[in-house]
């Protein structure tokens, strides 16, 4: 029988992300959810580049949480970088630095990598990184300023999400889970919590 080892648990989101709530509450697991977020200085050491800053990001979200854990508690963190040549797009600061990056990524294959932890009292964190591609076909001006005007992607990394107008008709391929690319590896975070 599924969740056998967690019955009586809760688990405690540590991300204000209404996508990560979503996919969340998406895996069905039989515990209440409640968000919790605490903010973190997102400024990794020189060391840890690309990809790995998501993982990276998950643990140090979990360290400013787990003093607070109850027993019964699992707290999930998670956290999305978009690398494109090497180099990670943060999330825009304005709407002309959102427009860049889709014309960065316009016509091209990028890495979206999603870091996620789990931690509980008993047994500390365990964490895991996924990594997918994204392939945009070429993308005009005019759809990038309709993208950005009525989707206001400030608040994602690279300016754009999948799973929004701009995936719809913009997305020629992608290698690897959807739902890494929004923004939480649920495959991988099922079989955790589940084994937990």
């Amino acid at each position: 029988m599924l969740f056998t080892n967690n019955l009586g648990k809760k688990l405690v989101l540590g991300s204000g992300s209404p996508r990560r709530l979503e996919l969340l509450q998406n895996l069905d697991l039989p515990m209440d959810i409640e968000v919790r977020v605490r903010p973190i200085e997102e400024v990794p050491p020189p060391d840890i580049i690309g990809s790995a800053v998501a993982e990276w990001l998950a643990r140090e979200k979990a360290q400013a949480q787990i003093l607070e854990l109850a027993p019964h508690e699992i707290l999930i963190t998670g956290d999305t970088v978009v690398v494109l040549d090497g180099e990670r797009l943060e999330k825009p600061t304005d709407a002309d630095d959102a427009i860049r990056m889709l014309q960065l990524l316009s016509g091209r294959t990028h890495t979206v990598a999603t870091g996620v932890a789990v931690t509980t009292l008993e047994n500390g964190t365990w964490s895991s990184l996924d990594e997918a591609t994204v392939t945009f076909r070429v993308l005009n001006t005019d759809e990038i300023a309709h993208y950005v005007k009525h989707y206001a992607p400030f608040d994602k990394a690279g300016a754009y999400g999948i799973q929004e107008w701009i995936g719809a008709i913009g997305v020629e391929r992608i290698h690897g889970s959807y739902y890494t690319i929004m923004g939480l590896p649920t495959h991988l975070l099922f079989e955790r919590i589940n084994c937990s």
